[in-house]
């Protein structure tokens, strides 16, 4: 069973299951403490309505037939308790197919939730964490050795994450060619971190280099995945310092962590030991592959390596698509980020006021949000991978339009001062009375230098660009 067995990769069995885990208990997390508010049946886009039409459903969910608030929460506690007995090692220690079905329940709930959550769950890493959660439940238990084609096809899961991403942004922005991307993006990206501004203020020359490093690290390192060793876990090793460097640098929700945590599938546990001797030597003497196991992991590789046609085909199509899902059940899908680079940050202000009648003397207050900027003073928080599901559909707003019709409905909410809209936000400055109306304005955001950091204290400057949404009020009741 050499051929099979992968008995030098212990280590990264250990850290996939553990560490899809752990991303698995923070989708959950985030979607207990969100999804109602956004979703539920009372949120912006209630999961009621949508279901009223099931042709409008995206795939297969657990609340085909029924929806309540309650068995969402029941679906949440249920998935973060199965990650937490990963995370604790607890499926691992029994034969193999109990960690299999664990994380197929894992799959199956957040997939029930992912597809009844409409736009607030249109992120590529929504179909990242399904398709590594299928993926990795094959990885077997303590009891047999990893399966190499398994360990094969999380590494042809990070190249297809890694070189797609890297084509769509040489196919889709010249900033990327000229190597200018990175003068912007620090700035302009969704949510910027604690270090955003001071990796922006970096010279140019260094910003040209690191877009010279993305391309190596996207275009050339993920062939190497599948290079002899010590070369693939090199290679490994290189994509997780550079996802180290997105996570310093931004808040992209759980992208940059799984994507380390799927690199680990390349890594060897001889490379690991050399590099830290605490590492053990993970052989496995004497365990052998039952026959059955054998024919369920041949099983759903050769089903992967099928579904694979789509997505190599969309690599070398002229017209490359980002985050795609080729089949219902989002497995082999297609992957990208940031195709395109906006050069500058606009920042849609939602404000409100108590005047019945406002004129130029009115006092207007603005709502805060958690992650997305706003007071000019505050340092961005890091997030990551907590997920604030509405303050990255408000960084989209500027990039379309705004009129949508959840952010309608987001503006009624605090018209009405709904509690659970208002928990949503970092502050709100009416204390929970309603406002008598709320408009909506653009600024055009940017860091502050040095200097007029020392002179303002300010970490961003902002210039008004124009009203976007006149006063509005809630419809009198008939």
């Amino acid at each position: 069973m050499d051929w099979f067995d992968a008995q030098d990769y212990e280590f990264a069995r250990q850290v996939l299951q553990r560490g899809i885990a752990v991303i698995f208990f923070v989708a959950f997390l985030s979607t207990a403490n969100q999804f109602r508010a956004l979703l539920g049946e009372h949120g912006l886009l209630p999961v009621p309505r949508l279901l009223e039409n099931k042709r409008r459903l995206r795939g297969p969910t657990l609340f085909r037939w029924r929806y309540s608030d309650r068995l969402l929460l029941a679906v949440c506690v249920t998935g973060m308790l199965l990650a937490a007995s990963v995370i604790a090692g607890l499926p691992q220690a029994g034969p193999p197919w109990l960690p299999m079905i664990v994380f197929i329940g894992l799959w199956l709930l957040y997939m029930s939730v992912v597809n009844v959550g409409q736009t607030f769950y249109g992120f590529g890493w929504e179909m990242l964490l399904l398709e590594a959660g299928f993926t990795v439940a094959f990885l077997g238990s303590n009891q047999v050795p990893p399966p190499k084609t398994i360990l094969l096809l999380i590494a042809w899961l990070v190249f297809r994450l890694e070189f797609g991403a890297g084509l769509i942004k040489l196919r889709g922005d010249t900033a990327w060619r000229d190597l200018t991307a990175l003068y912007y993006h620090h700035e302009t990206q969704p949510m910027p971190g604690p270090l955003s501004r001071q990796a922006h203020l970096l010279p140019k020359w260094a910003h040209r280099l690191e877009v010279i490093g993305n391309h190596f690290a996207q275009l050339v390192v993920p062939f190497l995945l599948f290079a002899p060793q010590p070369v693939g876990s090199a290679a490994a090793a290189v994509i997780v310092l550079t996802q180290l460097w997105l996570v310093v640098t931004g808040n992209f929700a759980w992208l940059n962590w799984i994507t380390i945590v799927l690199a680990f599938a390349a890594i060897s546990d001889p490379v690991a030991h050399a590099v830290l001797p605490v590492i053990p030597l993970g052989r496995m003497p004497g365990a052998q592959t039952p026959p059955w196991w054998l024919a369920i992991v041949l099983v759903v590789t050769l089903l992967l390596v099928v579904l694979s046609y789509w997505p190599i085909r969309n690599l070398f199509s002229r017209r490359q698509l980002m985050n795609a899902s080729f089949n219902r059940w989002q497995l082999v899908n297609a992957y990208g980020a940031f195709g395109s680079v906006t050069r500058q940050r606009i920042e849609i202000v939602v404000e409100g006021t108590l005047d019945d009648d406002p004129d130029n003397e009115s006092a207007w207050s603005e709502y805060e949000f958690k992650g997305k900027p706003g007071d000019l003073r505050r340092m961005p928080r890091q997030w990551a991978p907590y997920h604030l599901r509405l303050d990255w559909l408000m960084w989209f707003l500027p990039l379309g339009s705004v009129h949508e019709g959840w952010f309608y409905a987001f503006l009624a909410r605090l018209l009405e001062a709904d509690r659970p809209t208002l928990r949503m936000l970092r502050q709100e400055p009416f204390h929970g009375e309603r406002p008598r109306l709320v408009r909506v304005l653009s600024y055009r955001y940017r860091f502050a230098t040095r200097a007029e950091k020392r002179a303002t204290g300010q970490r961003w400057m902002r210039d008004q660009r124009r009203e976007l949404m006149p006063p509005m009020a809630l419809r009198p009741p008939d």
